[in-house]
């Protein structure tokens, strides 16, 4: 494949995944909502304000009893609260972020343009002999325009996938008035809209980004791939704060909610009398959709710099094969034709007709888009690459052939399958792990609490080799070039990755509406169902996103030792022991700190709505309203202020370690924090989504031992609902966090490691 044909194929690609999830999106917006205000009685159960009344199609179209159009008003206002709710705090959030990126892409521009004080001659280039390259402060102006891309496309990527969830939860909802395969249809079809549209526009603006860098780079490869991995450093900065402050005002919410709601005063999951429930449903959106889609783009840009700058530096970068240099985009572009295949598999080709189905469907896309996938693979790489090539290989150049970079990007492929099977293993009520969790709740929370957290430790056991096969596979064929395509090969097919996560949150909102507009127990039981395998499904992704945030973090390492000039770590040097030790304490640190955001504004969303519960009259019975916005006040406000503290401590710590401790104990920190990160992050999340599954099992009551152990109130469904609300901070605010501090302070490392190697280590010095 030549350049011109590698040119045509990515933005190609990337137009038909937008054009795709269009398609999906007109499909979903059939079931249309249009609203007119207007007055009910409260003999009728409702108690006025804006109310709205659903358009259906013409095949459809039936004489609704008026308790039936109050049922659908009650859906689509709900529907409102909780898109205005999600809609406030993005863009709350999005103005402190404006004034962070603001902030530190100044810091971005004078670390890296004081390099060679602020000089714009041109300076030799680092791997290219004889041959001059950029001034570093062109390099620092290019870097700080790429970092603020990377973070406007992953701003817009989590504000896409809230509006699409807000826009579905209602929609998904009125469809499972026929049945759950209609309903199932329209929460993956607007799961696939977020998928594709955020796996096309972030390969479209990065593949546009390198075109215009190379206007002014010209044949300095080395400066421009330098530059842009700036796109994946502004990406998880973003994601980072996304996750954080999503996650506390989601998990602040729940907790509230569950507690008081389920515990004390013995009412169902979502009932309109709970004054957290708006701020819940919100936190799903703001939470699980726009802060894992920030958190996924930010995966998806870092494996792609790193493979970038690597293949720059090779014989890719100074032959000049721009095809071969653009091989990780032409893998992404693929991937984004191969989900579409198999999005059809899902919406078209197979049929849901009971709730077995769900969890088979969604397993099969998984299994399905990696196996088509591997084919795609093979053409990529035989038609972009040459048959042989010479790869960066630190002080030396290692010869590759093209099989070898197949077998390399094809081994993060089913590595990361082989991952999301096992925790669904682990996480789904299928099987007997959650079970067995299940079962502890019969002698307490104690217990329940002492098995959930011994299946989260256990869990880490086969991702952890299946992770050290893969890198040990990969470098050896490839070098470090080879663990970057091992990562991207995990994410290349991100698009049916992200249907299937966004599909969860969707599910659950819609179970929520559900309950809260009062609909039939038929109802009801059919969106559970597809929540419980939406809850199965967000742990599969969280599980893909902390496995390649382990291979992208790696390949970042070895980019950043090579830019910083350590010709080899030597693990005795009591600087990066050091280094070692203090970063690997820094996931925990930095779990203390999620842990106890959330908990002190669960705290306070308790102690607020046990006081509803006490002092409104009439509030039990239903015959007053609550004051949800005094719930949504407390988590937007504790998630605002406690996000701040956690993402400087990420932000900060390279930025310290390198300037005062030099680059070999930024090396240790960096190794100490991907070891001991990856561990940490899978066991939260595993037993958090275990905790869940477990409360669900006892709730469905779908077999003799659940049916023992409920029902809803028993002794033990109170014992489930507590291990719940322990993992609820565990799986949403701190595990999926922490794969974005490993990947975060790698980037950040590579980005300021020409400052760190020329001004680093004062302490030292």
């Amino acid at each position: 494949m030549g350049s011109a044909g590698a040119e045509a194929v990515i933005p190609l690609a990337a137009v038909v995944g937008i054009l795709f999830a269009l398609w999906q999106w007109f499909v979903v917006s059939r079931v249309k909502i249009s609203g007119f205000y207007q007055s009910l009685g409260t003999s009728n159960g409702y108690h006025g304000g804006p109310v709205f009344e659903m358009d259906r199609t013409e095949e459809d179209a039936v004489e609704g009893s008026p308790d039936e159009r109050v049922i659908m008003a009650k859906c689509a206002e709900i529907q409102h609260a909780i898109s205005v709710g999600a809609n406030s705090f993005l863009f709350t959030q999005y103005k402190y972020l404006s004034v962070f990126m603001t902030f530190f892409a100044v810091v971005i521009f004078l670390f890296l343009g004081s390099v060679n004080s602020f000089s714009t001659k041109t300076q030799p280039c680092t791997y290219t002999q004889n041959q001059s390259c950029k001034s570093a402060l062109a390099n620092a102006f290019f870097t700080t325009i790429a970092f603020l891309l990377g973070a406007f496309t992953s701003v817009f990527s989590g504000y896409l996938g809230m509006k699409i969830a807000t826009y579905a939860n209602a929609r998904t909802t009125l469809e499972a008035q026929k049945d759950i395969g209609t309903a199932f249809k329209i929460a993956y079809r607007s799961g696939a809209v977020m998928g594709f549209l955020l796996a096309s526009s972030g390969l479209l603006v990065l593949y546009i980004s390198i075109n215009l860098f190379k206007v002014y780079y010209g044949d300095d490869w080395e400066g421009l791939f330098e530059a842009i991995t700036g796109y994946g450093l502004g990406g998880s900065s973003v994601a980072l704060f996304g996750r954080v402050g999503g996650g506390i005002y989601t998990k602040a919410a729940d907790v509230g909610a569950d507690l008081v709601g389920k515990v004390e005063m013995d009412i169902p999951e979502d009932d309109p009398r709970n004054p957290a429930v708006i701020a819940d449903n919100v936190g799903d959106n703001v939470g699980d959709i726009a802060g894992m889609g920030s958190d996924l783009f930010g995966s998806y840009a870092e494996a792609t710099c790193a493979a970038l700058y690597v293949a720059s530096i090779s014989s890719f970068g100074t032959n000049h094969n721009f095809s071969a240099i653009l091989y990780p985009l032409l893998i992404s572009a693929m991937g984004i034709i191969v989900c579409l295949f198999t999005t059809l598999f899902a919406t078209d080709f197979l049929k849901i007709k009971a709730i077995s189905d769900i969890s088979r469907v969604l397993k099969l896309q998984l299994l399905i888009s990696t196996v088509l996938m591997t084919a795609g693979i093979a053409v990529v790489t035989f038609a972009a690459l040459p048959k042989s090539f010479t790869i960066f290989n630190f002080s030396n150049l290692k010869h590759v052939k093209n099989w070898q970079l197949f077998l390399c990007v094809s081994i993060g492929l089913w590595a990361g399958l082989v991952i999301g099977y096992t925790t669904e293993f682990y996480t789904s009520n299928a099987y007997s792990p959650v079970r067995d969790v299940a079962d502890s709740c019969r002698t307490g929370a104690a217990t329940n609490v002492i098995f959930g957290l011994a299946l989260g430790y256990k869990s880490t056991i086969i991702p952890s080799f299946a992770l050290a096969a893969s890198i040990y596979t990969s470098f050896r064929l490839a070098s470090i070039y080879g663990v970057a395509m091992a990562a991207l090969g995990m994410l290349s097919t991100v698009a049916t990755g992200l249907s299937i996560d966004a599909y969860g949150p969707i599910s659950d909102n819609a179970g929520g509406i559900a309950e809260m507009a009062g609909m039939s127990q038929e109802v009801r039981q059919r969106t559970d169902a597809l929540d419980a395998a939406g809850n199965t499904t967000a742990a599969i992704g969280k599980g893909f996103a902390i496995g390649s945030a382990a291979l992208v973090s790696l390949a970042l390492f070895g980019a950043y030792v090579s830019r910083a000039g350590i010709a080899s770590i030597d693990v005795l040097d009591p600087r990066v022991f050091a280094g070692m030790m203090v970063g690997s304490m820094l996931p925990y640190w930095f779990s203390a700190m999620t842990m106890k955001s959330v908990g002190t504004a669960a705290l306070k969303m308790v102690e607020e709505v046990r006081r509803q519960f006490n002092t409104i009259p009439g509030l039990m019975e239903g015959r007053t309203k609550p004051d949800y916005a005094s719930c949504v006040r407390i988590s937007t406000d504790a998630s605002l202020k406690k996000m701040v503290p956690a993402g400087f401590l990420v932000m900060a710590s390279p930025l310290f370690a390198g300037t005062f401790f030099g680059v070999e104990a930024l090396a240790g920190l960096l190794a100490g924090a991907l070891v001991s990160g990856v561990q940490v992050a899978i066991s939260a999340s595993n037993s958090g989504g275990a905790w869940d599954n477990a409360k669900k099992y006892i709730e469905a009551g779908a077999s003799d031992h659940a049916k023992s152990l409920g029902p809803k109130g028993s002794d033990a469904h109170k014992a489930a609902v507590i291990g719940d609300t322990v993992g609820d901070p565990l799986k949403d605010t701190s595990g999926p966090s922490i794969n974005i501090l490993i990947k975060l302070m790698a980037v950040e490392s590579l980005v300021f490691a020409p400052f760190f190697a020329e001004h680093g280590g004062l302490v030292f010095k």
